[in-house]
């Protein structure tokens, strides 16, 4: 794959990027405006999310450095 190649596909991911973001961030305003969630709903739950995440992403480094070989 070329450079071209790359820097182009990079650009389309940024796209996607973009449009899923812009995707969530209106569904989430939808909800706020409806009054089915509110703003401390979203902050609470992005938290808490994140917070899993780095606890599994944390166990999985430590898990792959107790299985790693020695060359």
């Amino acid at each position: 794959m070329g450079d071209i190649d790359i820097i182009a596909e990079i650009s389309d991911m940024k796209i996607v990027d973009y449009r899923n973001t812009l995707a969530l961030a209106s569904l989430i305003e939808v909800l706020i405006e409806k009054g089915v969630i509110g703003k401390n709903d979203v902050a609470l739950k992005a938290r808490e999310l994140d917070g899993i995440c780095n606890k599994d992403l944390k166990k999985a480094g430590k898990n792959r450095a107790l299985t790693r070989t020695k060359p």
